[in-house]
């Protein structure tokens, strides 16, 4: 396995790009299943997981072609001949649920296979599963597989989500934009990924309101076409490398970004002594004088601050000024970066869902261990200030989620170099 080593060398300064949003991607790739006809997605970010989910709909019958060094992805459904996402390639990536919904839609049957991904929860498929029952689905769990049927086609229905989660909102928006009638989806996700994907299917067709609200209604057509449609901006990289300037000093413009991605993160960043100033290409970010000031954090879903950037604001919290409390709240076991930064020196304790950091002057390279994708990057973002040298291993997580990491903060000075695993 791949691992990663970093030499805390002080301030970083220059731009970094921000990638196409990987969750975004994820839910606009499967929706070529509900159309014959291309789609193409541009700004696509060049990770792991996107080849996870073309190797998924390659199986099914798609044609996936991917373009410009992988930031173009060009897709055809016409010709699907075979409606069972197998667990070899599922087990891979949670998202790959998300081909359910659009299948069940277009063919009337699915076989899916329950999901893999990763270690922070167990994120159930039952909110999905109710969801696209309440369209006239008939699901059974039969080893493993849920084997999703709708004799009749599926028809509008109002649904209210007993969590507001994303993917259970994206499955049950692409189903009932082929649904006879009106569906209405109460308690929806509101995060920008979903508003980027219901622009996708009103390109191709849909007729959908409401999204970015808690109430999405959606007007089913006869069939969608094909569409050109460009993948927002990945506000968690986004905030991942604002974060980069404000532990570490100097001052960094990350390209494509804007405050409305990642409003209630930019609030704890100004609590905490970061200057966040728009600029004509996207954001750009610097520590104000003096060392960071401790702020509490709880994560809740957006627009409230992203657990997707929880671990990677402990490792700013490990070096400010005070205790800090950060309060988990959309998934257990999302603490297990802690003990790794606590082996370089930060003061760290965890009980149940919160963890409360007390900030030290200075961390300590050290080696230490990648447990998930954004634990991954924290330990990297922690390692850049630290003195001396730090070895993350087992990073194959990190490409799931961030392209070219060590180009890109290589670019602003970090001495960050990957090392071949055996």
């Amino acid at each position: 396995m791949d691992s990663i080593i970093v030499r805390g060398n002080g301030p970083l300064n220059g731009q970094i790009a921000i990638a196409g949003a990987k969750n975004a991607c994820l839910a606009l790739m499967p929706a070529t299943l509900l159309s014959e006809e291309p789609l193409t997605l541009t700004n696509a970010p060049r990770l792991s997981d996107i080849k996870t989910m073309t190797e998924l709909l390659s199986s099914l019958g798609a044609e996936v072609s991917s373009l410009q060094d992988g930031k173009v992805q060009a897709m055809s459904s016409h010709n699907l001949d075979n409606h069972v996402a197998d667990y070899d390639i599922v087990r891979k990536m949670r998202a790959s649920n998300l081909v359910l919904g659009p299948m069940l839609a277009r063919l009337g049957h699915a076989v899916v296979s329950l999901p893999g991904g990763c270690a922070i929860g167990a994120r159930p498929m039952d909110l999905h599963i109710h969801g696209l029952e309440a369209l006239g689905a008939e699901i059974e769990l039969k080893d493993g597989y849920l084997h999703a049927k709708a004799p009749r086609g599926l028809k509008g229905a109002e649904i209210t989500l007993g969590f507001a989660s994303v993917g259970a909102t994206e499955n049950i928006l692409m189903a009932a934009t082929l649904a006879k009638g009106t569906t209405i989806i109460n308690n929806a996700a509101r995060e920008p990924e979903i508003v980027d994907l219901a622009k996708c299917l009103s390109a191709m067709g849909a007729q959908i309101e409401g999204a970015g609200s808690e109430r999405i209604e959606v007007q089913g057509v006869d069939r969608l076409h094909g569409a050109t449609h460009p993948v927002v901006t990945d506000r968690i990289e986004l905030g991942t490398y604002m974060l980069a300037p404000a532990i570490c000093g100097g001052e960094v413009e990350c390209l494509g970004g804007r405050i409305e991605l990642v409003g209630a993160f930019c609030e704890k960043l100004d609590e905490a002594g970061i200057s966040v100033e728009e600029t004509d290409k996207g954001l750009k970010v610097a520590r104000r004088n003096g060392r960071v000031k401790a702020v509490d954090v709880v994560t809740e879903p957006f627009p409230g601050f992203p657990t997707d950037l929880q671990a990677q604001m402990m490792a700013l919290m490990c070096t400010a000024e005070g205790t800090s409390v950060l309060e988990e709240r959309i998934f257990e076991n999302r603490f297990m970066h802690a003990p790794e930064l606590t082996r370089m020196g930060a003061n760290i304790e965890v009980h149940g869902g919160t963890a409360t950091v007390h900030g030290v002057e200075r961390l300590k390279g050290a080696p230490v261990m990648a447990t998930d994708l954004r634990a991954s990057v924290s330990l990297i973002l922690a390692a850049m200030a630290a003195e001396g040298e730090t070895i993350v291993n087992r990073v194959y997580h990190l490409d799931r989620g961030y392209e070219r990491v060590e180009e890109k903060l290589g670019n602003l000075g970090a001495h960050i170099e990957r090392v071949k695993g055996g």
